[in-house]
């Protein structure tokens, strides 16, 4: 990225969760980070400008969920694609998942994504580095030479990590690098064979379901693990009440546990598979009108801690053919504000100044990553949402490589308007 100069924001609603700011205001950016904050500020000499009348500037949105998918799969997705979408989608920063190939268990793999990332990446990228080599659940990656090279967190996701005992020894290991495990809870037992959530809707369609359990049980599991291990475990794609209960529970008691929740979880049921449409086909799959519910109630209420999209591209012929056998997961970063906007906070579901703090300060906290406020000296990452504008969701349009999304066709309100890295305007 060039070296930018300077940039002011004016005349935003900044939304600063961080600091407690809810306020027109402008944002004066110098260089790659954040100079001040406040009302009518003088514009230095020869500084860009950006008129935000109407606005909502908040600091910069991350996704600590997505498959960029290189190395191994760039027919589906790359760094260079994926952080396209992510630009697009208002966001500035993201995480990538380890289940590439080969998969990203030792340095040479995290190198090569992170030096990908600097030379083609549109938005900031951290790399995820597996619990497990190959992720087969067997015997622990190279975990201290993958924190050691930049991995900020450790995931099989996709994958459960079966083996109770070596997931004990994974977080006991983690433990000095002050990095979360983040836990795909998923009983492969009780979820094997399954392509949706069982319940009448699976009956009624004769498609094979996974019990809400298949969830809870892990959930339950790997809370008791980290309560044991006093290391920090980190749930992804939370998508049951149960399991919302549980952390719940488990944070009340002091717990080192945190959790996330994708937008199709929060937004769409298991009637939406009534299509036979394999973009409604994810895994945890969608789960019944209860459990939404109790998943919107929890991000309120800072039980889910953050937002996560889950981005995982798939070409078209790995959605095509039946249901049962079509490929786990859908597309996110594109549609992710516009439906959160549209399905939560237009209703008041949701306040907008929460939604901002769970998709800039919670993911930065988590793991511990810069940004997520716009205090000076913080990162120049700033989104800029359009609270009206309208748009209908067309895959023919986004920037990742692949399409497969359950959102397609909605029309929406409110949307991501200028995406800013580091001071430079990398969307909008």
């Amino acid at each position: 990225m060039s070296t930018p100069g300077s940039l002011l924001i004016q005349n935003g609603r900044v939304i600063d969760p961080a600091n407690q700011v809810d306020a027109i205001a402008d944002v004066l950016i110098e260089g790659t980070t954040i100079k001040r904050v406040g009302p009518k500020l003088a514009a230095p000499e020869g500084v860009e400008t950006v008129d935000a009348t109407g606005k909502v500037v908040c600091p910069g949105l991350i996704d600590i969920h997505v498959h960029l998918r290189e190395p191994g799969f760039e027919y589906k997705e790359t760094v260079l694609t994926g952080t396209r979408a992510a630009a697009a989608g208002g966001f500035t920063a993201v995480c990538t998942m380890a289940n590439t190939q080969p998969v990203n268990d030792n340095r040479s793999i995290t190198d090569y994504i992170l030096d990908k990332a600097r030379t083609e990446g549109r938005v900031r990228v951290y790399a995820i580095g597996a619990v497990t080599r190959g992720l087969r659940g067997e015997e622990l990656a190279e975990l201290a030479e993958l924190a050691e090279a930049g991995c900020v967190a450790f995931s099989d996701d996709g994958k459960c990590v079966m083996n109770a005992d070596l997931y004990r020894r994974a977080m006991e290991y983690t433990l000095p690098f002050g990095t979360p495990v983040i836990s795909h809870a998923e009983d492969q037992h009780l979820s094997k064979g399954a392509a949706m959530n069982e319940g009448v809707v699976s009956t009624e369609l004769g498609i094979p379901g996974a019990p809400a359990v298949a969830e809870d049980v892990m959930v339950a599991r790997d809370i008791l693990l980290a309560e044991l291990t006093g290391a920090h475990v980190h749930i992804a794609h939370l998508s049951t009440a149960g399991a919302v209960r549980l952390v719940r529970d488990a944070k009340a008691r002091g717990v080192r546990v945190t959790a996330e929740v994708t937008p199709h979880h929060l937004t769409l049921t298991e009637d939406a598979v009534r299509a036979f449409d394999a973009n409604t086909k994810m895994s945890p799959p969608l789960r019944s009108k209860r459990d939404a519910e109790a998943l919107i109630e929890a991000l309120a209420d800072g039980t889910i801690d953050c937002v996560a999209t889950d981005h995982a591209p798939h070409a078209l012929s790995e959605k095509e053919g039946e249901f049962d056998h079509a490929a786990f997961g859908v597309v996110g970063l594109e549609t992710a504000v516009s439906v959160l906007l549209d399905r939560l906070v237009r209703p008041g579901l949701l306040p907008l100044p929460t939604l901002v703090a769970r998709m800039s300060r919670g993911p930065a906290h988590l793991l511990n990553l810069p940004g997520g406020s716009l205090a000076p000296g913080a990162p120049g990452d700033v989104t800029i949402l359009d609270l009206d504008r309208e748009l209908t969701v067309d895959p023919a349009r986004f920037h990742s490589k692949s399409r497969n999304t359950p959102f397609a066709g909605w029309t929406l309100r409110g949307g991501p308007w200028k995406t800013i890295v580091s001071g430079k305007v990398v969307s909008g």
